[in-house]
């Protein structure tokens, strides 16, 4: 294709160029920012990398496109000469994202890549070159797709009912066939039978997981507990292609892991998927990927990040990071850095356990740093990570065999649950890190009771944590965020680990009543997002606005406060922040006179007319 044809498909109305033949120079860009430029050259001939062919912009995604009248001739060199210009953009435009692309002029060959220059972002379906809002749309959430992902997750579930998988084995099944598809499994052999289905998932799992530490522990866990379970091996062929037909015709098209888009929706079929089935377990509320992108964000998620989840589950906040900090990279290397030495989860339950190495494993990542068991095991391992941000969910309803024996021997002997509602956990997190003289921010979910404190256990751990580390925020989230599994309220805490909360120079704590997130129930589906008049994500809008709020501490009537606070306070925005009079109405107060009415019915109270 000639460059002026490309430059038609992609927007001329989006080309940037800073010198002649629409081309741009990156050293005159250095020096217009008065930033010192450090030339890439070539490892062959010393030739430096300098001028890129074509550079369009638009929305903050940078679509780079290096020309060659055929780039097999010495790919190697085209890819390095393209990766220069990455680590260029990124060191000039650090929060753009970026399409990279090298382009034949003499007929329409073209290779792409999401973000960085590395076997991982490369993008082997992507054969024609598209416009600059299809390339935009690499790093979007594609609304609709969620929705069909999420109404297909649900005609799964009965599909593998309806085939025998047991509930706490569909997840595990489920994730492994998406292993087995996303890496070359070909189940329509005619003479293929379901034993050689199994076989091929354990080569296909043994492959991915070289190079792990774990390799042999994660092998006998998922061959145990999912390839050799009894369900498994007592599907018939037939069914096992059904099942698989169904995975790749109805879920893997509305999934494209090598966009921020598709890492979303892929998280998003895990947690819908256990939605349905975990309703078993109160004890597990798994995190929306909405609200994992929104903590990651908070807490300032980048390359340079060393995140912890000590409490796992399937792994959304790891996988939600880790999309962040390698989008921040500039190359395969620093990719790489991140992957194996910056990412760390600890999840106790087993089963739960494969999940989550499953759902990295899908993620590109076989060599996570997962630990199976309680992370009160693991002190010396949360030491030496020197994690610098945590995001964690942690169990509201602990039994004692899951907390220290130090802690529950100060329970009453009839008390069956964690009094604290997870808070030990956080404490736990926060002593062992003030230990190794870490500082860190750490997000988590709580039930709304913490925020309130009103029993003496929760309001002596507010206390506790208080002494030696600081409540940055407290945000309050919507009533049913974890809809349709855990029925808890929950809001999100960040404290900065390491520094007092009475240290003068501390900002207020900041409150925001973050309510309305943009979603809503549907049925059999779960909890929706919405768009404006003009097609546009709710939740962007409001997302950005919740940052802003508190990046900035404001307060605003009706959604945010700046308090100062104690352990004996209330950490809910509710109690401090004022009334938006101008947003109220006669079904707003119909509503309220109603469910003091069903309050008092509730509790006995009888009037006489």
């Amino acid at each position: 294709m000639k460059r002026n044809q490309m430059i038609t498909t992609v927007g001329a109305g989006n080309l940037v160029a800073n010198i002649e033949n629409d081309e741009f120079s990156y050293p005159k860009e250095f020096k217009k920012l008065a930033i010192t430029f450090t030339p890439i050259t070539s490892k062959k001939d010393n030739r430096k990398y300098e001028k890129l062919d074509l550079r369009f912009v638009k929305d903050g995604v940078a679509v780079l496109i290096e020309t060659k009248i055929d780039f097999n001739n010495d790919l190697d060199s085209a890819k390095e000469q393209l990766a220069a210009y990455v680590q260029y953009e990124k060191q000039l435009f650090p929060t753009n994202k970026i399409v990279a692309i090298l382009a034949n002029t003499t007929n329409d060959d073209i290779l792409v890549w999401r973000g960085v220059v590395s076997d991982m972002d490369f993008m082997p379906t992507e054969t024609k070159l598209k416009t600059i809002d299809e390339y935009i749309d690499f790093y979007t959430t594609k609304i609709n797709n969620k929705e069909k992902v999420m109404s297909n997750t649900y005609k799964l579930n009965e599909l593998l009912h309806r085939y025998g998988i047991s509930e706490d084995l569909r997840s595990q099944f489920v994730g492994t066939c998406l292993l087995g598809l996303k890496n070359g499994l070909d189940y329509n052999i005619p003479s293929l039978t379901a034993k050689q289905i199994r076989a091929r998932f354990s080569e296909i799992l043994e492959n991915l997981l070289n190079g792990d530490l774990r390799k042999a522990e994660k092998l006998v866990l998922l061959n145990k507990n999912v390839i050799d379970s009894q369900d498994v091996r007592a599907l018939k062929i037939e069914d096992f292609r059904k099942i698989l037909e169904f995975i790749e015709e109805n879920i893997l098209p509305f999934i494209n892991d090598k966009s921020t888009a598709g890492q979303d929706l892929l998280n998003l079929f895990f947690i819908t998927f256990n939605k349905y089935v975990g309703k078993q377990d109160k004890n597990q509320a798994f995190t929306p990927d909405h609200i994992t992108d929104f903590m990651s964000k908070i807490c300032g998620v980048n390359k340079h990040s060393v995140i912890l989840d000590p409490c796992c589950g399937s792994g959304s906040f790891l996988v939600r990071a880790m999309t962040q900090a390698l989008d921040d990279c500039s190359t395969a290397e620093e990719q790489a850095e991140v992957k194996k030495k910056q990412i760390y989860g600890i999840e106790y339950d087993e089963n739960v356990y494969g999940l989550a190495t499953t759902n990295m494993l899908i993620h590109s990542d076989g060599n996570s740093n997962i630990r199976v068991g309680s992370c009160f095991d693991y002190e010396d391992l949360i030491k030496d990570t020197k994690p610098n941000v945590i995001l964690m969910n942690p169990p509201y309803n602990a039994q004692r065999k899951h907390l220290p024996e130090a802690f529950t021997d100060t329970w009453p002997k009839d008390k069956k649950e964690d009094p604290t509602k997870g808070f030990y956990f956080v404490k736990y997190i926060c002593d062992t890190l003030n230990k190794a003289n870490v500082q860190a921010t750490l997000a988590c979910l709580l039930p709304v009771a913490c925020a309130i404190g009103s029993s003496s256990d929760i309001s002596a751990i507010k206390g506790k944590i208080l002494e030696e580390n600081t409540l940055d925020a407290v945000f309050t989230l919507p009533g049913e965020v974890f809809y349709p599994g855990a029925s808890a309220s929950a809001c999100c805490m960040v404290f900065k680990i390491g520094k007092k909360h009475k240290d003068v120079s501390n900002p207020d704590t900041f409150f925001g009543y973050y309510k309305d997130d943009g979603f809503k129930k549907k049925k059999n589906i779960g909890r929706v997002e919405q768009v404006d008049s003009k097609g546009n994500s709710k939740w962007d809008a409001i997302e950005k606005q919740w940052i802003e709020l508190y990046r900035n501490r404001r307060s605003v009537d009706g959604l945010s406060a700046v308090k100062k606070v104690t352990g004996k306070d209330e950490w809910l925005c509710e109690a401090y922040m004022k009334t938006d009079y101008s947003k109220l109405s006669d079904a707003d107060f119909q509503k309220t006179i109603n469910d003091y009415l069903a309050f008092l019915v509730k509790e006995g109270h009888v009037y006489e007319s």
